[in-house]
């Protein structure tokens, strides 16, 4: 089966990929957009293109009788989320399968339950996947008594959402209340729903998770880890793959854990498998992300495969078009995320009108954005402006043109985190020692 037409509910960067693997793919577009997004150059690239509201996301992008309806006025037969919005919604994806809409990700009761990430540990935990001690606070139970049966230092967590929102790290007892009330309030405030649980906190831990694909006839293969240990507030900032300091059998058995997870819960179509790694290099599931996400573009460079256009594929009906054994794994990839932040003002949000002097170019380099200039960079939407993803033969290699490429990025009319990026790069604990996610506050203290 093939596509006739993709509607895109989504927007920027991620909205112009799907774009142009559709047009590969010789399927029409239909791209969705708010008002103050009308003047995008990428919409001019869609066969079709539809205002769906006002510039406030809930009214727009996260408005699904808006998109839904977009895609029955305009004959697509499937949508593509991206990531972010509705990308992780089970009942968009529910309202999709109702309709007759192909969503083009995992299907409902499979986002249901990896949205729940009690229950998603307990799954995987069934296969023989490693967790962390842990378990779920009642409503009204009693968190202390939990506590001590996990053990010190630990995590609060909200058992929905995600982006480190409701997380919060307890060193003991005595901090336990208070991270509960405050982790519960900003759990109810985000997603709407205050659950939360516990898990054992690994200390300086590394953050590194593994790219899946899987098709419908129970074919699932990876694309290797990708190092995301630097993070600020939970956030990552810099991905790379392959992950440094990792020894071939533990990686082996990273990369055969995801593929185990992703088969004890039935998992369709593009996937993150995330894990936290102790200083002894002892893994631990923590969750799966239902989407593709921002940092695909490391995993696409090192595979040489468009993981975008393999998910309309494996959406469509396809089999997977490759064993494991044929997907080869080349050099090493890094990817900067550019925000409109101002990082020697705490990270505020910068807006303003962009005026491009220099965007990188050549061999190795690949920058993802949906900037032009003129563009009005106001406080609607997530603050990511583009990525700059730079290829070498190694790390080093891979770094040095990071650098370079990071200083040919140049805009001004806004604050942005590229020279705090071009920092890090270039700082030698970076570039030769094992990174854990206290990286970035560990330096601050310096």
């Amino acid at each position: 089966m093939t596509f006739h037409k993709v509607l895109i509910a989504n927007r920027g960067e991620i909205a112009l990929r799907i774009l142009e693997a559709c047009r590969e793919l010789s399927v029409d577009t239909v791209a969705v957009f708010s008002q103050v997004d009308e003047q995008m150059p990428y919409l001019n690239l869609a066969g079709e293109r539809l205002c769906i509201g006002p510039a406030n996301p809930a009214k727009s992008y996260l408005s699904i009788p808006a998109i839904i309806s977009a895609a029955k006025l305009s004959g697509a037969e499937a949508i593509h989320p991206g990531y972010g919005f509705l990308a992780e919604s089970p009942d968009f994806v529910e309202v999709c399968e109702d309709d007759g809409l192909v969503f083009i990700g995992p299907p409902s009761e499979v986002m249901a339950l990896l949205g729940n990430k009690v229950a998603a540990r307990e799954a995987v935990a069934a296969a023989g996947v490693p967790i962390l001690p842990g378990e779920a606070i009642p409503k009204d139970g009693d968190a202390a008594s939990a506590g001590e049966r996990i053990g010190y230092p630990l995590l609060v967590k909200a058992t929905y959402g995600g982006g480190g929102r409701g997380m919060r790290l307890v060193p003991d007892g005595d901090a336990l209340e208070g991270a509960v009330l405050a982790a519960r309030a900003e759990a109810k405030g985000t997603c709407g729903d205050g659950s939360l649980y516990l898990e054992r906190a690994v200390e300086s831990p590394r953050h590194i998770e593994v790219q899946i694909l899987a098709d419908a006839y129970g074919n699932i293969v990876h694309f290797g880890e990708r190092e995301c240990s630097v993070q600020r507030r939970h956030q990552k900032l810099i991905e790379e793959s392959p992950a440094s300091y990792l020894d071939k059998e533990t990686r082996s058995a990273l990369h055969a854990s995801a593929i185990v997870a992703a088969h004890a819960v039935g998992y369709r179509n593009a996937g993150t498998v995330e894990f936290v790694l102790d200083s002894d290099d002892r893994f631990y599931f923590i969750e799966m992300n239902a989407r593709i996400q921002v940092e695909h573009s490391v995993s696409e460079v090192v595979s040489g495969v468009n993981l975008v256009k393999e998910q309309i594929r494996i959406a469509s009906g396809d089999k997977l078009r490759f064993t494991q054994d044929e997907i080869v794994l080349r050099g090493h990839a890094l990817e900067c995320r550019i925000n409109a932040e101002d990082p020697m003002h705490g990270f505020l949000p910068s807006a303003g009108r962009v005026t491009i002097d220099e965007l990188p170019n050549g061999f190795g380099i690949r920058v993802d954005t949906h900037l032009y200039n003129g563009m009005e960079v106001g406080p609607y939407y997530d603050s990511l402006l583009a990525k700059v993803i730079s290829w070498g033969e190694d790390r080093e290699e891979a770094c040095i043109r990071m650098y370079t490429a990071l200083e040919r990025f140049r805009v001004r009319g806004i604050k942005t985190t590229r020279s705090f990026a071009q920092e890090i790069v270039s700082h030698p604990s970076f570039r030769h020692e094992r990174i854990t996610t206290d990286f970035l506050s560990n330096l601050a203290a310096d």
